[in-house]
């Protein structure tokens, strides 16, 4: 997979480069600095499908950006970091320059926080919606009252292919890659079911302070709700966050089990809008805010 053009010329001690693999201690202490919850072992799991890009002055790291492409035409961005001790002096503006080289043909997503969003709209993005993160101690949740013919029931991993789709038809991108991964690494998967046809999934997975519930693919707020439920329950007495489409309509029903708002970054795309057909299902919970 080929890097993110980064030949820009040393100015002021400042150059930008490949990230590696090398790099990866660095740049936790970074999103550390920031009080962004990210394990060491949820940046390796995120850079093992990336490109990215670290910022040095003086041969120290002080800034890092990730890229993930997904087929031919969409990508998404983000863990942007700049150490608070260098912000202001354009580096981001850099670093993002250096990251969209080559991506012109292709939709770029990304969730941007109010302090870059201005960057992020200078560079041609547009806002598109909105992202709730609701997090908290998840407490038991009532099971919701499925009709005739659903059903939950766990994924099996010969279902891959089926959930590969499910997620490429409700993000508008194929990420069949990540999705592999995300099942093989789960600590739960559960499938919304009709008719013994996999009709949307959810995942419970180990992330930052606790758990995370994402991505979650249903036909349905009803059915979202189902997902949702069954996971929180099984790790009802601890630490779970979810980050919800704000057009989700979920978010009353994530304080009454405990997940409190607590963010609301800004969904940003650069070139043609992510397509999704009518009767496709839709993402109501992210991967991450910054795989989508």
């Amino acid at each position: 997979m080929p890097e993110p053009a980064t030949n820009a010329p040393a100015m002021d001690g400042v150059v930008l480069r490949p990230m590696t693999s090398a790099d990866l201690p660095h740049a936790h202490a970074l999103s550390a600095e920031l009080r962004w919850p990210h394990r060491p072992a949820d940046w390796e799991q995120m850079f093992a499908h990336a490109e990215g890009t670290v910022v040095e002055r003086d041969g120290e790291i002080i800034a890092t950006a990730l890229r993930w492409r997904w087929g031919e035409r969409h990508a998404t961005i983000g863990l942007v970091i700049v150490t608070p001790a260098c912000q202001g002096r354009r580096i981001g503006h850099r670093l993002m320059t250096a990251l969209l080289e080559g991506m012109e043909d292709r939709t770029v997503l990304l969730h941007a926080t109010s302090e870059g969003r201005g960057l992020y709209e200078r560079l041609g993005f547009v806002r598109t919606g909105e992202v709730r993160q609701h997090q908290g101690i998840a407490q038991p949740a009532p099971l919701i009252a499925l009709q005739r013919g659903w059903r939950l029931r766990p994924a099996g991993l010969n279902e891959l292919p089926a959930l590969q789709a499910l997620d490429a038809a409700a993000r508008g991108m194929p990420r069949d890659a990540l999705i592999a991964d995300l099942l093989a690494t789960a600590d739960a998967c559960v499938v919304f079911d009709h008719d013994n046809t996999p009709k949307g999934f959810a995942m419970l997975r180990r992330f930052g302070r606790g758990h995370v519930i994402g991505p979650v693919v249903a036909p349905s707020a009803e059915g979202a709700k189902a997902l949702i439920a069954h996971l929180a329950g099984m790790n009802a007495g601890s630490f779970t966050r979810i980050d919800v489409d704000f057009d989700s309509g979920l978010a009353e029903w994530l304080e009454s089990i405990g997940l409190l708002r607590v963010d609301a970054p800004t969904t940003m795309v650069r070139g043609a809008p992510l397509a999704r057909s009518a009767d496709a299902p839709a993402l109501f919970a992210l991967v991450t805010q910054a795989l989508g």
